[in-house]
């Protein structure tokens, strides 16, 4: 038994609920002042659901597009650095550490774009990491 809900072991418990008939009524009382429980419990406003959608698909959007647009941002950003300490006194570890900050930012963009959320932002991590380390050594 390995914690499997359909494991081979039968207890007491489950002896218990093969012998009573489940006839659809519960066995806690019900007062008059109890709600019914169906699908028509939850008041429905207009702020609920946004334009026909439910509110999983539009917060996965939103955070799609937020994580691919903070990628492309960050990109920009670590390549314009790279191109400005290139063309300063840097040392050459500078730029190429500016360079491939932006480049784990691209790749966050791609991820963040195709629904990867959670990487995306690791990898935008990493690349600002990168880019951090690239500045320390100006």
């Amino acid at each position: 038994m390995r914690g499997r809900a359909d494991s081979e072991m039968s207890g007491p418990l489950e002896e218990r609920h093969r012998e009573q008939p489940d006839d659809g009524h519960d066995d806690i009382p019900h007062g008059e002042d109890d709600v019914p429980h169906g699908e028509d419990d939850v008041p429905h406003g207009e702020d609920d659901v946004p334009h026909g959608e439910d509110g999983g698909a539009h917060d996965a959007r939103r955070a799609r597009w937020t994580a691919a647009v903070t990628g492309a941002v960050l990109a920009v950003a670590g390549l314009a650095a790279a191109l400005l300490r290139l063309t300063g006194s840097a040392p050459a570890l500078v730029p190429a550490a500016y360079a491939l900050g932006a480049a784990g930012c691209a790749g966050a963009t791609l991820l963040g774009s195709r629904g990867h959320t959670r990487r995306a932002l690791w990898l935008m991590v990493g690349g600002v990491m990168v880019m951090a380390l690239g500045d320390q050594f100006d």
